[in-house]
């Protein structure tokens, strides 16, 4: 692979031998062909890497493939390193369990280069079965979002991006984004070592820093429901809450970074503030409610399993938070048994009604046989 290239296709990868030559069949189909692709291997522990060298030789030098020292976790590490190797004008991700469609590249680097456009953002992506079935166009919008039916500048007004953001209005997955190089680089937008959540921040980045930021309606990405999602994986109550709050101690510091740097965000905190509140307590929420299925210790001895060698650097922010998900449980507590002496009470009113009410028909039947029996003599 040479310099000068036009785009670098980054995918990060780990133990997705039943999808990597899927994906790299999409991208060897590709109409557009001045790429590269850096494959990124997270010390997978199956045959992927051997799928992956099989392809260098029909990819003619378009295919390397990278190895991380240990494994991270994410894919938010081997993302960056994909970042640093790459030599194209513009960067694009592909998860390894997903696809693009044969025009994807071609499409997305037209409009970058016609509207010299920083960030090109897809708005659309088809969504397909674990098995390949079932395609259709989805959005991970909801109905509020106002999508585009051609290609479109975002406000450079930032205050109406944060609100955006704070209204959930933009779609995280990194796959949605086509970057120039040299903007990421200018503005160091890289991802934070998060198990969860480094799709967000690294978007927020984006959209704090881009001034030529194009909203498309092109669909050209196939997202696969993979029975390998993280999401999707079941998790035990410990690991929901690790899952969640990770983000909180490995992400909100890069995130409150890159707003730090802006004058937009040291002119009006309230903003910024706005930002990093709803990113915790977004997190937090989810964490809570499996919260509510662990003892004290139990919370604390996840919070501590979970931050490993960090737990002391953190301890203080550790066991504010153990103290909240306590305190949480306990509100709740007392919330459900208000709840119920409230239920108790309405159901004893209710009998009461009900007797009262058999009593009414009663004493109804009653005079309604004296009346009778009045008119009959």
């Amino acid at each position: 692979m040479g310099n000068n290239l036009s785009v670098s296709v980054v995918v990060p990868l780990y133990n997705a031998e039943k999808y990597i030559a899927d994906c790299l069949e999409s991208i060897l189909a590709q109409t557009f062909k001045d790429f590269e692709v850096i494959v990124v291997d997270d010390c997978s522990t199956d045959n992927s890497c051997a799928i992956v060298e099989s392809y260098i030789p029909k990819f003619d030098g378009q295919l390397a493939l990278y190895h991380m020292e240990k494994n991270s976790g994410s894919g938010a590490l081997p993302r960056n390193k994909g970042i640093i190797l790459s030599q194209g004008e513009y960067i694009v991700f592909a998860d390894a369990d997903d696809m693009i469609t044969p025009t994807a590249l071609e499409e997305l680097y037209t409009l970058a280069k016609n509207y010299e456009a920083e960030v090109v953002y897809c708005e659309k992506h088809y969504k397909i079965n674990d098995d390949g079935s079932g395609i259709h166009i989805g959005t991970g919008a909801d109905q509020n979002v106002k999508l585009v039916d051609k290609p479109t500048f975002e406000t450079e007004n930032l205050t109406e991006r944060v609100q955006k953001i704070l209204q959930g209005k933009y779609r995280i997955p990194q796959w949605r984004k086509f970057v120039r190089r040299d903007f990421i680089f200018k503005y160091e937008i890289f991802f934070p070592h998060c198990k969860i959540s480094e799709d967000d921040i690294w978007t927020y980045a984006l959209v704090f820093y881009a001034k030529k930021f194009l909203r498309v309606p092109n669909v050209t990405y196939i997202y696969r429901l993979s029975e390998t999602s993280i999401k999707l994986t079941p998790k035990t109550p410990q690991q929901v809450i690790s899952f969640w709050l990770n983000p909180i101690f490995f992400g909100l510091k890069t995130l409150d970074n890159f707003m730090s740097k802006l004058e937009f965000f040291q002119a009006n905190l309230q903003w910024r503030y706005a930002v990093l509140e709803n990113f915790v307590c977004s997190r937090f929420s989810c964490a809570l409610q499996s919260s509510f299925q662990l003892s004290s210790s139990e919370i604390y001895e996840t919070l501590q399993q979970t931050f490993g060698e960090n737990f002391g650097e953190h301890d203080v922010l550790i066991s504010a938070l153990c103290t909240i998900l306590i305190a949480q449980q306990k509100i709740s507590v007392i919330n459900q048994e208000k709840l119920n002496q409230i239920v108790a009470q309405n159901q004893a009113r209710i009998a009461e009604l009900e007797k009262i009410n058999r009593e009414n028909v009663a004493y109804i039947s009653e005079l309604e046989k004296f009346i009778a029996e009045s008119q009959r003599n």
